[in-house]
């Protein structure tokens, strides 16, 4: 799948990732509704990895054209 295809699902709550990645990275998630000292947070992309927990993931231009895209979960 492409990347604009799992936007989509992303929005929707699924949790994707690409299938050339090593496997040290377990899905990509999108996080939205948060607020921080009573003020909205707007909506982050979250990448789980398999040792560090949770980190920020901000796509490269190499993934936004890839099209080995997957989803993992909903």
């Amino acid at each position: 799948m492409t990347f604009e295809e799992v936007l989509p699902q992303l929005k929707q709550g699924a949790k994707v990732i690409r299938e050339g990645w090593s496997g040290f990275e377990l899905y990509v998630t999108l996080v939205s509704g948060d607020s921080y000292e009573n003020h909205p947070v707007m909506p982050y992309l979250l990448i789980k990895t398999s040792d560090e927990g949770f980190s920020s993931f901000a796509p490269t231009v190499c993934d936004i054209l890839a099209e080995d895209w997957k989803i993992v979960e909903a």
